[in-house]
């Protein structure tokens, strides 16, 4: 079995203000969902960065979750082929913001 994904950023950034939505991010989203095994880690990682891609979201999200990609065996050429990909279904102005921040990832 792969490693155990784990995440407190919930807990840490909103537990006291928001208990209930730290709980639904770090134990059900990254709990559960992100260790479910019908599908591997690499896949997932991939379909949230399209995810956040085609919903527009450019933040340190969408940069921790190209890192996740990276450490989870995402080459620069198949970031590079996914963000062009998803770019015809989702927007010019979208793939160009991707592209700026998997540049900055791969480039580490």
């Amino acid at each position: 079995m792969a490693e155990k994904i784990v995440q407190t950023a919930g807990r840490e950034q909103l537990g006291e203000f928001a208990p209930m939505f730290a709980h639904l991010n770090d134990d059900v989203l990254f709990g559960e969902v992100w260790n479910e095994d019908a599908i591997d880690v690499k896949t997932k990682c991939i379909v949230t960065v399209v995810s956040l891609m085609a919903s527009g979201i450019t933040d340190s999200s969408l940069t921790y979750h190209l890192q996740n990609a990276k450490a989870h065996g995402v080459t620069k050429e198949e970031i590079a082929a996914i963000i062009t990909h998803a770019t015809m279904y989702v927007g010019w102005p979208k793939g160009w913001a991707v592209f700026r921040l998997a540049k900055e990832v791969w480039d580490d």
